[in-house]
């Protein structure tokens, strides 16, 4: 399993939202808002904006939905310019369910009793 996480413009999100949701077995996501700077440089410090807001996705994937997710996000939250936001895949040790206190085991798409 691995952690999907995107940092994109907040206007994609409703696009990329219907775009991953046609995704058959998409696992469902988390958004939140964020600010925060990347290494872009700037032509005069009076333009500087300290942070810039953006929306913070967090998926947990299967293995084997990582690179169509990995895809469907590069492809459609492009927007062709500068700050268009960044994409990571992170491996997840371990995952489960507060409610029922199981583990969840997803390389091979079963729940794993603990």
């Amino acid at each position: 399993m691995k952690e999907i996480r995107a940092y994109i413009e907040p206007f994609m999100l409703a696009k990329l939202t219907q775009a991953l949701m046609e995704i058959p077995d998409f696992p469902g996501m988390s958004v939140s808002d964020c600010e925060g700077f990347g290494q872009e440089k700037i032509a005069h410090i009076q333009d500087f904006i300290p942070y810039i807001r953006k929306k913070r996705i967090e998926i947990f994937a299967p293995d084997e939905l990582v690179d169509i997710i990995f895809n469907t996000v590069m492809t459609v939250a492009n927007t062709h310019q500068l700050g268009a936001g960044k994409v990571y895949i992170i491996n997840v040790e371990k995952s489960g369910h507060i409610s029922s206190m199981k583990n969840l085991n997803y390389s091979n798409n079963q729940e794993a009793d603990s």
